[in-house]
């Protein structure tokens, strides 16, 4: 039995949300085409026969901050480097940004060994760059391996896993057979409407809103909830709702139906929208909305 945490990180935008569920089989990280979607230290588990490993999904590694969420982000990537049994780095074949470069001096300094995961190989249309690129790659960190792979596709994970229980050392179980992620009921269900939001609003709105749960009560087979969705402007409310409250329904609808799935119950689910200014820049609003190191 092998049993091991293995910190997942990149630039944004990579796949990693992606390379996760794909590994642990279920949906544990939400996923939007959106940079930076995001925000918090995910742990998923995957039960496999060789044992269990929890990947650590974390925030893009960015080089701007201008905020204290964008902060917060780094510094959560930036924690997860330590007390683990391995990292794995992702990067995006035929794409290589000075965001990759920074993520790559920081593993310099960690002592876990690193692997890289080439994500996005099916989206190469020469693949013929890809063992020029891999060559390259190998130059610039001594990495334990290196896998190319698509996780939207699933292929090439099984060598990627072959690969990661070979550095999780020999020990017990860290989570009981059957549970796939480290977080409760309030955080999946605030995640969840915030990838319907990510989803449903264009340019820079998302980035301004996040989404805390209120509460949450089961009656025999119903699961009853309520969500706040928080902005830092009455414009941005009005959007959010929408024309006759149009907006929000959908986004409700969206989250009430994947809420069904994760949970198996039947979900009454109701959403509210209200502002505090300057959230995403105010350290105390932050750690109220789940912002925690």
């Amino acid at each position: 039995m092998r049993s091991g945490m293995i910190a997942v990180v990149g630039r944004p935008n990579v796949g990693k949300s992606s390379l996760v569920n794909a590994l642990v089989g279920r949906k544990v990280s939400i996923v939007a085409p959106k940079p930076q979607t995001t925000r918090h230290r995910i742990q998923g588990v995957l039960h496999g026969e060789q044992g269990q490993i929890v990947f650590i999904d974390t925030p893009g590694m960015h080089l701007k901050a201008p905020r204290a969420l964008n902060k917060f982000m780094n510094e959560a990537a930036n924690g997860s480097l330590q007390d683990v049994d391995a990292v794995l780095f992702v990067v995006e074949a035929g794409r290589w940004t000075e965001e990759d470069e920074a993520v790559v001096e920081k593993l310099k300094h960690v002592k876990a060994p690193v692997g890289l995961a080439i994500n996005k190989v099916d989206k190469l249309s020469d693949k013929g760059k890809l063992l020029p690129e891999m060559e390259r790659l190998a130059a610039l960190h001594p990495f334990e391996f290196m896998v190319p792979l698509s996780a939207t596709k699933g292929s090439n994970l099984d060598g990627l896993l072959k690969e990661l229980y070979a550095r999780v050392p020999e020990g017990p179980a860290l989570y009981p057979e059957g549970q796939i992620t480290g977080h409760d009921l309030a955080f999946t269900i605030s995640e969840t409407v915030r990838e319907k939001l990510m989803r449903a609003l264009a340019q820079e709105l998302p980035y301004a809103l996040t989404v805390e749960t209120e509460t949450i009560e089961r009656e025999g087979a119903l699961l009853k909830t309520s969500a706040i969705i928080w902005v830092e402007r009455e414009g941005q409310k009005a959007i959010i709702i929408g024309e006759d409250g149009g907006m929000l329904k959908r986004i409700g609808t969206a989250a009430r139906r994947e809420l069904e799935v994760l949970t198996g119950a039947r979900v009454y689910l109701k959403l509210w929208v209200r502002v505090k200014n300057n959230w995403t820049d105010d350290p105390q609003a932050l750690h109220r909305f789940g912002y925690q190191q």
